[in-house]
């Protein structure tokens, strides 16, 4: 029998191995659920790029009269690739990086042949040529990698001097009528990825809530464990929210919809802020929780539950662009509670968990639409 300590009972190898291997699967469940939630998000932009692809390469080989229109179908993958995120500058950009590109491979390698001062004649020239073209980077880059392949594997092929660039040309064409005919929603993405980080918030504040009931050591280390595993659907919601803002300045589609895009990245910086703040809750409350004290941690556990709540509604309303004028009431009443002087009368350590929830009541309500004045304002004083 495994003997106890003054501190609790002991922890056994195997209780050790059994919380491990429930980490495993926790990690395991999050890291399907995003990669199924990236699935979902580049299904059809995929299924579009494909469709170009073979488009592409139907009208250089039967069209045209090519034997093998490699860079057809290529051009048009790379102009369009798998992001929703597709804007006509973006396609319009890497189509004539990868015409520059092509042709003046073409260009040098019918005229002195491929080598190591081809290639480094051909970079040189494609970049230079892009960057008098215009400023965008991926133009560039795009100019130098296909010029690169085009000297360094020079295949024959029919269609005369120019005919990897004329399939250049069809490819990058076919692309951007793709990209012009389905114009995407610049808002879809970040609502998307913003309903599922902010999910995933909730839900650590949910298991976080049940092991204060619990007193759980298990459970309380899970919720710990699972707000790390969701810091990768935070970052994209911040790099697609940001890049979808970006992207509308150029955009007569997004113009629109610019200050909308401008409120979502905003809230992915404060919901990132917001999981910070929880993950430190989280790990103080493992001592507090499972300490040989006796305390009664039930008012900070609803406490925790309440905002959780209140979160799930947020990530309703970020994921349908609605107002989350509900969402604000739930949290400032949430706010209001968050008083350590109550929850936690005479146990200054239950009083400092309190504190530790009002830094991400805060956030999250400056989330939901409240200035920093009014969030702060809804905290009793201290």
């Amino acid at each position: 029998m495994t003997s106890g300590s003054a501190h609790g009972p002991a922890v056994g190898p195997g209780a050790v191995d059994v919380a491990r291997t429930a980490w495993r699967r926790l990690l395991l469940r999050a890291r399907v659920r995003q990669g199924g939630s990236r699935v979902r998000a580049a299904l059809v932009p995929v299924l579009l790029a494909a469709a170009a692809a073979g488009i592409a390469y139907g009208i250089a080989r039967y069209g045209l009269g090519h034997a093998a229109p490699f860079f057809a179908p290529v051009a048009a993958w790379i102009c369009l690739g798998f992001s929703p995120d597709r804007q006509l500058r973006r396609v319009a950009e890497v189509a004539v990086g990868v015409a520059i590109g092509v042709g003046l491979g073409d260009v040098v390698v019918h005229a002195i042949g491929s080598g190591w001062w081809q290639i480094a004649v051909v970079v040189a020239v494609s970049a230079l040529a892009a960057r008098f073209i215009d400023r965008g980077a991926m133009l560039t880059t795009q100019a130098g990698v296909q010029a690169i392949v085009i000297v360094a594997l020079p295949v024959a092929q029919s269609g005369g001097p120019l005919g990897r660039w004329t399939d250049a040309l069809v490819g990058g064409a076919v692309a951007f009528a793709v990209a012009a005919l389905t114009p995407g929603d610049p808002r879809r993405r970040p609502r998307l990825l913003g309903a599922e980080a902010m999910t995933e918030l909730a839900e650590v504040l949910d298991v976080l809530a049940r092991g204060l009931r619990s007193r759980e050591r298990g459970d309380l280390d899970a919720a710990l464990v699972k707000g790390r595993a969701s810091e990768g659907a935070l970052e994209e919601w911040q790099s697609s929210a940001s890049s979808a803002r970006e992207l509308a300045r150029v955009s007569a589609a997004g113009l629109r919809h610019r200050e909308e895009l401008g409120v979502l990245e905003r809230q992915a910086v404060l919901a990132d802020r917001a999981m910070r703040s929880v993950r430190v809750l989280a790990r103080r409350c493992v001592p507090v929780a499972t300490g040989p004290e006796e305390r009664d941690l039930s008012a900070l556990a609803d406490l925790v539950a309440r905002l959780g709540a209140g979160v799930h509604v947020l990530a309703e309303a970020v994921g349908s662009g609605r107002d989350p004028a509900v969402t604000r009431e739930v949290l400032l009443e949430v706010a209001r509670a968050a008083d350590p002087h109550v929850l936690g009368a005479g146990d200054w350590q239950v009083q400092s968990l309190v504190l530790l929830v009002r830094s991400p009541v805060v956030d999250l309500l400056e989330a939901a639409g409240a200035t920093p004045e009014q969030a702060r304002a809804a905290l009793p004083e201290l």
